[in-house]
C-alpha cells in the first residue's frame, strides 16, 4: 500500500492514524496541486488533493476518514470501534467535520497557509466569524473532556485524532483555543504518544 500525504492538517491525521496503527504502507509525499503534477494524480483522486490510499487490488481511496476507517479495518483492534461505540465515534467525526475544525481550520489557512503560497489579502471578518464559532464551539468541548480522559472510551480512538486534528496548529496559526485548560490537557496526552506528536519523523530529510 502507498499512502501518499502532504504535511497539511489533513494528511496530518492520515499519516498519525497508519504511524499508530503501525499500517504496512509506504508513505509518498506529493504536491497533487502543483499544475507540474495534477494531471498525474487525477486518475487516483479527481480531486487532486491528498491523502490517497492506493492499495492493490482495490480503488483508490481518497478523503482522511475513509483512509483512517480502511487502516483501522486492517489493523483490528479498537482506534475505530464498530460495535455501539461506532455511533459516538461518527458523532465526533461529524462534529469536528462541520464545527470545531472547519473553525479552526480558518485560523490555520488564513494565518499559515495564505502567508506562504497565496497573494490574496487578509481577510479579517473570516477570522472574526471563526473566532465567534470556536467561542461556541470550543466550551463544548472543553466541559465534555473534563470529566474524561479519551472522547470514547478509556483509550485513544480516531475520534480523539479527528477532533485533535487543528491543535497542532493552534499556537502557530493564532487559534483562540489555548485557554480551554481541559482541551490543552487532552492534547497534552495526545502528544505522549509519538504518532500524533510527530507523524513525520523519519519520512522527510
Amino acid at each position: 500500500m502507498k499512502l501518499y500525504y502532504s504535511p497539511n492538517l489533513n494528511p496530518r491525521v492520515a499519516v498519525a492514524v497508519a504511524k499508530y496503527l503501525g499500517s504496512p504502507v509506504e508513505f509518498v509525499r506529493a504536491s497533487p496541486m502543483d499544475p507540474r503534477y495534477r494531471e498525474q494524480f487525477r486518475p487516483i483522486n479527481p480531486n487532486t488533493r491528498v491523502p490517497i490510499l492506493v492499495e492493490e487490488g482495490r480503488a483508490p481511496l481518497w478523503e482522511t476518514d475513509a483512509i483512517a476507517f480502511r487502516l483501522s479495518a486492517l489493523a483490528g483492534g479498537d482506534f475505530w470501534p464498530t460495535d455501539e461505540r461506532m455511533v459516538e465515534i461518527l458523532r465526533w467525526v461529524s462534529w469536528s467535520t462541520h464545527h470545531f475544525t472547519r473553525a479552526a481550520d480558518v485560523f490555520y489557512f488564513l494565518n499559515l497557509i495564505r502567508p506562504q503560497f497565496l497573494s490574496r489579502p487578509e481577510n479579517q471578518k473570516a477570522l472574526e466569524e471563526a473566532a465567534d464559532d470556536l467561542r461556541v464551539f470550543g466550551p463544548v468541548l472543553d466541559e465534555v473532556l473534563a470529566g474524561r480522559t479519551w472522547l470514547v472510551g478509556d483509550h485513544p480512538t480516531y475520534a480523539d485524532f479527528r477532533v485533535a486534528t487543528a491543535l497542532p496548529f493552534a499556537e502557530r496559526a493564532g487559534i483562540p483555543v489555548t485557554h480551554h485548560a481541559n482541551i490543552m490537557r487532552w492534547h497534552d496526552r495526545l502528544n505522549r504518544i509519538d504518532a500524533w506528536r510527530d507523524p513525520f519523523a523519519g519520512l522527510e530529510a
